[in-house]
């Protein structure tokens, strides 16, 4: 069980730091040992857990069902909430919003609602910033500082639900800032809590999480028994062009990938996604059709063709200030070309580009 943290009095004095335990991120059995801890009923656990995952509460007092001198006992010694609002910019083109949230040690993260005709996806992040420094990313252009907490990727959801609606956001996909995967134990946790029956926002069935490739913990995983969808970064079928693209690739190649994602569908009974970005003269070729139908027809999956987005509000360099978005008649005879040979193709429309929050362009511009 994580014991909580420094934070800071009200005061912000350095002489007046006071050690809170934070139960925001703990998951249900972390919770009860909680309450155990403390000489009370495991039950409390679940209650708490009701409120802060499925009411969405950070006011303890508002906890009627759990009695007055428990919420006294322990009220200046707990935090129910990690984040707080920083700002927010809607797309006038799209009605994308874009949420920048601050963490208590003054860390800003960014995520992003997306409304479409059937349905409305919350995408968060998982770190401030990210390592992996993908070409075609403007958060890998920002660097990387540290991993969020469990609580700081619930709270994401929090409190765009609380601002958009609970109801409304539908899906979440972890595709935001940072790699999932190597902020593992803190997004299994938070999936943890998604997924279970006390939290009833959300589906695990409409959640998915999106990997550069870290082949082990793809594995690793596959065997939580948390059966999200998982989508795989591809953007190039070949060793040397995906290793340009994303470094990572040279640690966890392609192949290494493709037989972890393999055995994640086969262990889930889950499809794969292929993320793919269109990018001219580079991953846009028949060759490339080929190589993608042979991937598509080896491991169950669909193939999610993104149109490559601006990075100039990072003022790129190198390689990545070369990069061009596919022509849109190339784009769609590519398309057409899977489809012709029965591959589910998914095209995703480019949405809050005018905000630099369409895919690949989250990166904060608030220092």
């Amino acid at each position: 069980m994580e014991n909580g943290t420094n934070l800071p009095a009200e005061n912000n004095s350095e002489n007046q730091i006071q050690k809170k335990v934070i139960l925001k991120g703990l998951t249900l059995s972390e919770l009860k040992n909680y309450f155990l801890a403390k000489g009370l009923q495991k039950f409390r656990g679940e209650q708490f857990f009701y409120w802060m995952y499925n009411h969405l509460s950070t006011n303890i007092d508002e906890m009627t069902n759990i009695p007055k001198t428990i919420r006294n006992e322990i009220r200046n010694e707990i935090e129910l909430q990690t984040l707080e609002y920083f700002y927010t910019e809607e797309s006038e083109n799209t009605k994308t919003k874009k949420y920048i949230f601050v963490t208590k040690d003054n860390n800003k993260i960014e995520s992003v609602i997306i409304p479409e005709e059937t349905r409305t996806t919350l995408c968060i992040s998982t770190q401030v910033g990210c390592p992996l420094d993908c070409q075609f990313c403007a958060t890998g252009l920002m660097g990387y500082k540290n991993n969020l907490s469990s609580g700081e990727i619930f709270d994401q959801y929090m409190l765009a639900a609380k601002d958009y609606g609970k109801e409304k956001i539908t899906n979440i996909v972890y595709m935001g800032m940072g790699e999932p995967l190597l902020n593992y134990q803190n997004t299994l946790k938070s999936l943890k809590i998604f997924s279970n029956e006390l939290t009833k926002g959300i589906s695990v069935k409409k959640i998915t999480v999106s990997t550069a490739g870290i082949a082990p913990k793809i594995r690793e995983l596959a065997d939580s028994g948390i059966n999200v969808k998982i989508a795989l970064s591809l953007h190039s079928c070949f060793e040397e062009m995906r290793s340009k693209l994303m470094p990572i690739n040279q640690k966890y190649s392609l192949k290494e990938n493709l037989m972890a994602v393999r055995y994640y569908a086969k262990k889930t009974g889950t499809r794969i996604t292929f993320e793919y970005i269109m990018l001219k003269d580079l991953n846009d070729t028949d060759e490339d059709v080929n190589a993608l139908v042979k991937i598509c027809k080896e491991i169950p999956s669909k193939i999610n063709i993104i149109p490559f987005n601006s990075l100039s509000h990072m003022n790129p360099k190198g390689f990545s200030a070369k990069l061009e978005s596919a022509p849109r008649d190339r784009i769609e005879n590519f398309v057409q070309k899977l489809r012709d040979k029965n591959i589910t193709v998914m095209v995703r429309q480019t949405q809050g580009d005018d905000i630099a929050a369409a895919c690949g362009q989250l990166a904060v511009k608030f220092l």
